[in-house]
């Protein structure tokens, strides 16, 4: 009788552990070909414009900071997240859509449309130079999509207290925030998110300290006073599709675009981070494309639905 019950105890402990985890190989036996599906999809994509790897890989995190890695950014709706002001500028959406058709068809009600957005990313990164990572699966996808859920997401001009605060929420640490903004190495951001720090900076009618004096010029050029705000500009200067530390480089001679992305190097809590980057500190040298894809699978695992929790949809952009 004891060791039935400690059978019972133990078998209830694993059911509990499996349902609020990830795992690689999650589809093995239910959609063998969900990874291979999922990059042709992908690479399909990109190859006819690279520009959408950054849009991809973009989809993911903004879904995860926003209730979990559960595809609610995916879901149309006239309040969904898609419509807040941080995602009406996320590309790409019908790449998660044409690789959720094929394998509706491989293998139906099977793969959810958050872990294609967690593969789509890892797959984007490849494509666009990075090194691949095991991503682990078993995500379901959330039944709630609300615009007013995105103030969790990192802003633009936000400091480094509010950006270190943002991730800890997230159980992420310094050295994942730092890591994970610099997923900005491929990519643009509009012209109406930074060019204040070009001109009236904390409303001082003089540019931001942090932007090199010969890199403004520029940027003016690019973003003249007054025009067109939706222009955009490579958020990594000459390696916009391309992804490398370069924009840790940039970083470091006041060549960061973003005024969040500038304050990882002028303060002086990330500074050392990025320097490690570098290669630049006495500390042990971090490898970018290494720490991006444990960040990667970190993040991926912020709030899951697991097991019975949410769905499978069946098409990405609505609930079933």
């Amino acid at each position: 009788m004891k060791v039935y019950t400690l059978m019972c105890l133990l078998l209830a402990t694993l059911a509990t552990m499996t349902q609020g985890q990830t795992r690689v190989g999650f589809y093995s036996t239910t959609c063998p070909r969900v990874e291979t599906i999922v990059r042709n999809a992908v690479q399909t994509a990109v190859r006819a414009d690279p520009t959408l790897a950054a849009g991809v890989l973009r989809i993911f995190f903004h879904d995860c900071f926003v209730n979990g890695c559960d595809g609610s950014v995916l879901l149309d709706g006239p309040s969904s997240e898609k419509t807040a002001p941080p995602n009406v500028p996320l590309r790409g959406f019908e790449v998660i859509d044409a690789a959720k058709s094929q394998l509706e068809t491989a293998c139906p009600g099977v793969v959810s449309c958050a872990d294609i957005a967690a593969l789509a990313a890892r797959d984007a990164v490849v494509l666009a130079g990075g090194t691949s990572w095991q991503v682990p699966l078993g995500r379901r996808d959330g039944l709630v999509s609300q615009a007013s859920d995105t103030v969790n997401l990192p802003g633009f001009n936000d400091p480094i207290s509010v950006q270190i605060r943002k991730f800890a929420d997230k159980n992420l640490n310094i050295q994942d925030l730092v890591t994970l903004v610099g997923g900005h190495t491929i990519g643009t951001g509009a012209c109406v998110v930074f060019s204040y720090r070009l001109y009236n900076f904390n409303n001082t009618n003089q540019p931001d300290p942090d932007i090199n004096p010969a890199f403004l010029p520029q940027l003016r050029a690019l973003c003249p006073n007054g025009g067109d705000g939706s222009r955009r500009v490579a958020l990594d200067t000459g390696s916009v599709t391309r992804f490398d530390n370069s924009f840790y480089a940039n970083l470091r001679n006041g060549r960061g675009v973003l005024e969040s992305d500038a304050k990882l190097w002028s303060d002086p809590t990330t500074r050392p981070i990025v320097q490690r980057f570098l290669g630049l500190s006495g500390l042990l040298g971090l490898t970018f494309n290494v720490e991006f894809g444990r960040s990667m699978v970190k993040m991926g695992n912020i709030e899951l639905k697991t097991g019975s929790q949410g769905e499978i949809r069946r098409v990405c952009r609505a609930t079933n």
